[in-house]
């Protein structure tokens, strides 16, 4: 396995192992009634703004195991999202009127996304998303896309990073926690971390 820069061409990658891990770092086929849905609002979106901030693991045959995407500006790239990412997906996911379902809970999240809506961005700016299927995981990679990462933001002058995750994803909370990153006041059901970078 491999670390490289994202390329273009690797989104239909990207959105399976988006898929295969968004269940708490589990597989989620089948778990909405539509599973393009997790691509389109934890993945491609990043590489579409900041391909620069994209990094992914890549098994020897140049399959994609893994991938961390960034912004270094969370209040921008929710501005963007809301205004120029999203729209585009109204007719096929309208906005739902309550949450009967996981889908509507995390469709009304889409829609809600825009400035101010992390609390964390004044003081930890940039935002990531890092995945890896099974295969890749205790490995060492999480780690090394990170530092990867964390060089890049501190070349463009970014001065601290974010992310959440989701209260049960035991195992990302003490990766985490292992790399430096601080618990911040989360809602429930989700834990918030932060670091300088």
């Amino acid at each position: 396995m491999r670390m490289r820069p994202y390329r273009p061409g690797d989104e239909r990658a990207l959105a399976e192992v988006c898929l295969r891990t968004a269940d708490a770092g589990g597989d989620a086929t089948g778990v909405l009634d539509d599973d393009g849905l997790w691509a389109e609002i934890f993945v491609l979106p990043y590489v579409a703004r900041h391909p620069e901030f994209a990094f992914v693991v890549a098994d020897d045959d140049d399959r994609v195991v893994g991938y961390l995407v960034a912004t270094p500006d969370t209040r921008a790239f929710e501005r963007w999202f809301r205004e120029e990412w999203w729209p585009r997906f109204a007719a096929r996911w309208p906005e739902p009127t309550g949450d009967r379902t996981r889908q509507d809970g995390i469709l009304r999240y889409a829609y809600a996304r825009g400035p101010g809506a992390e609390p964390y961005g004044d003081e930890f700016p940039a935002h990531l998303h890092i995945d890896l299927l099974p295969e890749a995981q205790g490995r060492g990679w999480g780690r090394r896309l990170i530092d990867a990462l964390i060089e890049a933001l501190r070349e463009a002058g970014v001065s601290g990073l974010h992310l959440v995750a989701t209260a049960d994803n035991t195992g990302a909370l003490a990766f985490y926690r292992r790399l430096g990153f601080a618990a911040l006041p989360s809602p429930a059901g989700v834990q918030a971390f932060g670091r300088a970078v």
